[in-house]
C-alpha cells in the first residue's frame, strides 16, 4: 500500500474514532426529563379538602396568616425531587441522610409553596415535613434546584 494512502486510511480512522467519543461523551451527559414537571400546582382556598395532614396544616396556617389562596405542589416522598433539594440544613440529601439527622423519623415530604404575603410580593420555596411521633413538623425550608 502506498504510504500516502496509509496516512489518509490513519486520518479516518483517528476522526470516526474522535466522533464516536464525542457523541458518546454527550450521550452520557444529557440530562433526563425533569422531575418536577410532572407534578401540577394546586390552588388551595378555603373550600380546597386536604389530602393528608401536611396540607392541612399548610391551610389552616395560611388561614390563620390570611394567606389563601396559595399554591402548592406537593412532590411527597419522591427521593429524585429531594436530591434536588437546597435548604438551610440540606443540600443534596436523601433518605438515609434525613434517617440520620431525625431519630424516630416515620415520614417524610416535600412541598412547593407559591403564595403573596402581607406586603403583596410573590414569594415561593420549597418545605420539607417530617414526621416524628406521629406529628408533622418543618424540618427545612429552601428550594430546588434545576
Amino acid at each position: 500500500m502506498n504510504r500516502i494512502l496509509k496516512i489518509v486510511v490513519i486520518f479516518l480512522v483517528m476522526d470516526a474514532l474522535a466522533a464516536a467519543v464525542y457523541f458518546g461523551v454527550k450521550a452520557l451527559n444529557t440530562k433526563g426529563p425533569n422531575p418536577q414537571d410532572e407534578y401540577a400546582w394546586v390552588a388551595v382556598d378555603e373550600n380546597y379538602p386536604p389530602r393528608n395532614p401536611v396540607e392541612e396544616f399548610i391551610k389552616t396556617d395560611a388561614e390563620q396568616k390570611k394567606l389563601l389562596p396559595i399554591h402548592l405542589k406537593n412532590y411527597g416522598r419522591n427521593a429524585a425531587i429531594l436530591k434536588r433539594f437546597r435548604g438551610t440544613a440540606f443540600a443534596g440529601a436523601n433518605e438515609a441522610v434525613l434517617d440520620m439527622a431525625y431519630r424516630g423519623l416515620q415520614d417524610w415530604m416535600l412541598v412547593d409553596l407559591k403564595y403573596k404575603d402581607e406586603k403583596e410580593r410573590d414569594i415561593q420555596r420549597t418545605m420539607l415535613y417530617v414526621q416524628i411521633g406521629g406529628q408533622w413538623k418543618v424540618a427545612d425550608s429552601g428550594q430546588l434546584m434545576k
